[in-house]
C-alpha cells in the first residue's frame, strides 16, 4: 500500500509539472473564448496549478535571490 502511495505522489508531480502550464492558460480559453461550460474539477485543478505556479516563482526568484545575497554577504 505504502508503495502504491509513492507512485500517485510521483505519477501526480509529473503530471502536474508538465500539465500545469496548459490547465493554467488553456482553462480560461476554454471558458471565455470557447463557450465550454464551467466545471467544478477544472476550477479545483486550476487553482491547484496557480498555486504550484507560484510556489516555483516564489522558489526560483525569490528564495534564490534571498540566497544568492547571502552567498554574496559571506564573501
Amino acid at each position: 500500500m505504502k508503495h502504491l502511495f509513492k507512485e500517485l505522489y510521483g505519477a501526480g508531480i509529473i503530471f502536474f509539472y508538465y500539465i500545469k502550464w496548459l490547465i493554467f492558460i488553456g482553462l480560461p480559453i476554454l471558458y471565455y473564448g470557447l463557450d465550454y461550460k464551467q466545471n467544478i474539477i477544472m476550477d479545483v485543478l486550476w487553482v491547484y496549478c496557480f498555486a504550484l505556479i507560484t510556489k516555483d516563482f516564489i522558489m526560483r526568484v525569490v528564495l534564490k535571490k534571498r540566497y544568492c545575497d547571502i552567498d554574496t554577504k559571506k564573501r
